[in-house]
């Protein structure tokens, strides 16, 4: 069943390019579908690996291979992900815990870990979607919680567009 998800994820890359990877990057961040896949195989078609790859087009515009593709596709994930983010935000924001109680399970939300999960936002915060942007799995379902918690938007969308990089940045600046 794996290899039927990641084949038809591959697929979509490679047949509708910057789309699919902005696509399947945006649902990535509400609901987990195998970004890494999803962006290991656009590095590959931008570096023209595969041989059935034709290039990246951007609206009709032929990018072709590689740095510029490799941008493109980059660009097209990361702003995906964050259009996702936002959306994932907002059904928080105004679902809110009732949402989260009634759907939460989707997610393995249990009431006791919603009451966690809201205290663990009221005590950390704006660092508590950073550090979630960093945890595998926990990354996906971030945004949620961070909208019916109270974080607000602004933070919360620096924080997703910075992710885990910035994470790392800032612990190692706090070593010098």
């Amino acid at each position: 069943m794996l290899a039927s998800i990641s084949s038809s994820f591959t697929s979509q890359v490679a047949s509708h390019g910057v789309y699919a990877v902005f696509g399947l990057m945006a649902i990535d961040a509400v609901f987990p579908s195998a970004s890494e896949i999803v962006m290991l195989y656009a590095g590959a078609v931008a570096a023209g690996v595969f041989a059935t790859a034709h290039g990246v087009s951007i609206l009709g515009w032929h990018v072709g291979f590689g740095a510029g593709s490799f941008v493109a596709l980059a660009l097209a994930g990361t702003l995906g992900y964050l259009a996702g983010a936002i959306v994932g935000w907002a059904i928080g924001l105004y679902g809110g815990r009732p949402l989260l109680e009634r759907r939460g399970r989707w997610l393995h939300l249990t009431p006791e870990r919603l009451d966690r999960a809201e205290a663990w936002f009221g005590r950390w915060g704006n660092l508590g979607v950073l550090l979630g942007r960093g945890t595998p799995s926990v990354r996906s379902f971030v945004s949620i919680p961070a909208g019916g918690f109270g974080v607000r938007l602004s933070p919360c969308t620096l924080l997703t567009a910075v992710g885990p990089g910035g994470l790392w940045l800032a612990l190692a600046g706090r070593r010098h």
